[in-house]
């Protein structure tokens, strides 16, 4: 089994593979310049037979206003715009790069293109820096997320934040007219928990939920709970992982059928894990451990609810075939049946990001790219006989972008939305449409 060390995917992220874990940020990417000669859009050969779908980039980054590295997926409202984070770029002087600390983004379709603006550049510093997963809709097209830096100065490059982004009370149609930032909590970098990675959850009440990366009375992370309190925001840690044990969560936490919560853990092989209502608490129970052998390992993805009151997760490496797996957890009398749905042959690496699920149930996602591999974004269909990939685009690390972290997203026509980490025309990484 190959588990990277943090400086392993240091090493890799310099050459536009591996999404930085820790403190550290990345370095910043250079890539040849003759990959930018490559088209923007790209015919992709499903299957013999079948009709090819369109991958067109929608926005390359710049590394300046607009932002660079976008790390996270996407989310659609229903007018069908695009809201996403980039993780560096903007404004601010944010070590070590001091290119930016920053960014959140919308995307509007005008006509047959697209029109981008950014909504808040970060500033380092007590609002925040880094920002690395998704965004969550809130009331009145509020926005909802994390960055794992900035913040608090307790931490190296500081501890990280929860913030939410409001939009002007007035029209405006210039990127001058940005949104305006709220902090509802600054991590201290002890028992609360440092290095938020996660995106955040409500349940009805209102509440916000996540995780942290590290940080908690045992030092491996922690769950945590935000709840509104007299215009302020009060942290409960429902959870401190364990110092030995299925620990270092990166993905959020969802809420299952039943009202627990269930999410996953990257330490070891990795580990899924539930919290359940208590008298006085929540109480933790895994329900699962890979073995790092067939069943995959590395289990940075989050997890979402399939149609069979079942969970559906993937991870990044080991499986059938090495490069990850797809995979079906499921309650039965008590216990918990993991179904290993799909092992990747890679090139490269599996997901990193959770899984998207279409209303006829086929899986979509991106994998990763490694030893001159960049990525793909793949579906994933069931029949009789089992899983079957099809590889909707392959990465060439060039105008059409590499390295995805994506999840991926559907507007209503069935068009795909996501993000690659580096390439596009300035190698800042790009927004891209995929059309069956």
């Amino acid at each position: 089994m190959f588990h990277p060390t943090t400086v392993e995917i240091e090493n890799r992220k310099s050459m536009g593979r591996g999404k930085p874990k820790g403190s550290i940020l990345p370095l910043y990417p250079q890539l040849i310049a003759a990959l930018a000669s490559i088209l923007l859009s790209v015919p992709v050969v499903t299957a013999q037979g079948a009709a090819s779908p369109t991958f067109r980039v929608l926005h390359s980054f710049t590394g300046g206003k607009d932002g660079s590295m976008p790390y996270a997926g996407l989310i659609i409202d229903k007018s069908g715009n695009l809201y996403g984070t980039a993780f560096l770029g903007g404004r601010g002087t944010c070590p070590p790069q001091n290119i930016g600390c920053g960014t959140v983004f919308e995307m509007t379709p005008s006509g047959s293109g697209w029109i981008f603006k950014t909504l808040y550049a970060f500033r380092g510093g007590n609002d925040g820096a880094a920002p690395d997963d998704t965004l969550t809709f809130g009331t009145n097209g509020s926005l909802y997320g994390t960055t794992n830096q900035g913040g608090n100065q307790a931490c190296p490059s500081g501890c990280g934040v929860v913030f939410r982004l409001r939009p002007p009370t007035t029209a405006c149609e210039t990127e001058s007219c940005s949104w305006s930032e709220s902090v509802l909590y600054r991590f201290k970098g002890g028992n609360d928990g440092f290095y938020p990675y996660s995106n955040v959850t409500f349940d009805n009440a209102g509440d916000l939920y996540g995780t942290t990366e590290q940080g908690g009375s045992q030092g491996p992370g922690t769950v945590w709970k935000l709840t509104p309190s007299n215009g302020a925001w009060k942290e409960t840690v429902l959870y401190n992982f364990p110092s030995q044990g299925p620990a270092n969560p990166y993905s959020g936490v969802i809420f299952g059928k039943d009202g627990n919560l269930y999410g996953t853990a990257a330490s070891g092989d990795g580990a899924v894990y539930q919290l359940s209502r208590s008298t006085g608490g929540w109480t933790e129970k895994t329900i699962y451990t890979f073995q790092g052998n067939g069943d995959g390992c590395e289990s940075d993805a989050g997890l979402i609810l399939g149609k069979l009151d079942n969970f559906i997760g993937a991870t990044a490496f080991c499986g059938p075939k090495g490069e990850g797996t797809a995979y079906s957890l499921r309650p039965s009398k008590g216990h918990w049946t993991l179904t290993t749905l799909y092992g990747f042959p890679g090139p490269g690496l599996g997901p990193y990001a959770q899984l998207s699920m279409d209303a006829a149930g086929n899986l979509y996602g991106t994998t990763q790219g490694l030893g001159g591999a960049y990525g793909s974004v793949f579906k994933l269909t069931h029949s009789s006989s089992g899983w079957k990939e099809v590889v909707l685009h392959t990465f060439t690390g060039g105008r059409d972008g590499g390295t995805p972290y994506s999840t991926i997203v559907f507007d209503p026509h069935g068009n795909l939305y996501g993000t690659a980490s580096i390439g596009g025309a300035f190698n800042d990484g790009v927004v891209f449409e995929i059309t069956p």
